[in-house]
């Protein structure tokens, strides 16, 4: 889910609509709540200090986590990089395994058993 349970999501034109009342005819906050039918009175608070950092384009910016599908390039590439990774760790493991079986060599030793 993306909102808790109850909270109502506003369009960004009521968003904007209450900040023009306020800023260009002078409304006060709980006349701008009533009149919009906003529930929370410190919703339009929020949306006037918001607008007051970020401008308007603040309202249409997505909030929360990225989707998944953005950082799908990031997996990929860190999925690759741990694949040759264990790649080399393998043959470098074989490698000692060989080695200390003594299987792979092209000359073996015998040892003098007089």
């Amino acid at each position: 889910m993306s909102s808790k349970k109850g909270m109502k999501k506003y369009p960004v034109e009521t968003k904007l609509d209450a900040v023009r009342l306020f800023y260009e005819e002078g409304k006060t906050r709980a006349a701008i709540t009533q009149l919009l039918e906003v529930r929370d009175p410190n919703r339009v608070k929020a949306w006037l200090k918001q607008y007051r950092r970020e401008g308007g384009v603040g309202f249409g910016k997505a909030q929360g986590r990225p989707h998944k599908a953005e950082s799908k390039q990031a997996e990929l590439d860190h999925l690759r990089m741990e694949n040759a990774l264990l790649k080399k760790f393998h043959t470098e493991l074989r490698k000692v395994q060989l080695a200390q079986r003594n299987i792979g060599r092209s000359t073996t030793t015998r040892q003098n058993t007089k």
